[in-house]
This record gives C-alpha cells, structure tokens and sequence, in this order.
C-alpha cells in the first residue's frame, strides 16, 4: 500500500465496470479508502442528465454490497456527498485522490481548496477509462440509455 487514506467520489449509478476499475485501484493503493456517494439531491442540482438516476438507497447497498463480497469494507469510510467534496477538502489525513480522466479536474479544484486552508495537496491517481467493446467509455449514462450494460457490452437496441 502506497497510502494510509485515499479519496473516491462519484455517483456510482448502475455501478459498472468503469466505477470497479476505480474502486480497485483506490483499494491498491489505500490501506484505508473514504468513498464519497453523491446524494440524492446533490446528483439532481449537478447533473445535466440527472433523470432516470437510481435513488441513493439502491446505490448505496449495491456498492456495500460489491465491497463486502470484496472483502474491503473493513477498511472503507462511506461519506453521502451534499457538495462536490465532501471530506477532500477538510480531511488533513487523506494522502491521495484516485481520479478518472473526467474527473482529474475536479482533483485539481479540490487541491487548490486544500492548500488554501493550509493542507497538504493530494496526490493524484489517475485511472484510465474502461473502455466497452465499441471502444468508447463505460458509462452510467450509456447505461441507463441502452447502449451498453455495466460490462461495457453492446445491447441491442430493440431490447430497450
């Protein structure tokens, strides 16, 4: 293990390969890992294409559900994010942030937030997308939309 605590956030809708691909590296790294899931209301003033996201509920036990099979929950803090940055920004023990390539920016925000109020910057992990078979990411959007199902898998759109 790299770091004592690292960060995840995000929404974790129809939680897919791209979000395990994160998890995973968050759980490489860490010996502890702070998982920040947006709330129900957070998800709805953030989002663009909010509708048709699953409620925190079902979000939630799906992602508990995927560290205990895991084996990982021992060592996970779960925070229910009402802004972009939960604990990132205040948390003077976290060490890293582990990031998609979509979200490095936010990273870099958060970093910025830190050292204003004095705390070291986190180390940035960067993992990249998990493609599906048609070489475009996996993501919930596709997802909820048909294209793909949460292993990156083609659908056929008859199906929807």
């Amino acid at each position: 293990m790299k770091f004592r605590k690292v960060v995840i956030g995000g929404t974790f809708d129809y939680l897919h390969n791209g979000h395990l691909a994160l998890i995973s590296k968050a759980y490489e790294v860490g010996e502890r890992v702070v998982i920040g899931i947006c709330s129900d209301e957070m998800q709805q003033l953030l989002m663009k294409d909010s509708a048709g996201i699953q409620p925190l509920a079902i979000r939630l036990w799906r992602l508990l559900n995927e560290l205990h099979n895991r084996g990982w929950l021992e060592r996970t803090e779960v925070n229910i994010l009402s802004d972009p940055y939960g604990t990132a920004v205040s948390d003077r023990n976290i060490n890293a942030i582990v990031v998609s390539p979509e979200t490095k920016v936010r990273a870099e925000e958060i970093n910025r937030i830190r050292i204003s109020k004095g705390l070291h910057p986190l180390e940035i992990v960067v993992v990249p997308f998990v493609l599906a078979e048609d070489g475009k990411p996996i993501s919930s959007i596709r997802i909820r939309y048909g294209e793909i199902d949460i292993h990156g898998k083609k659908l056929n759109r008859s199906r929807i």
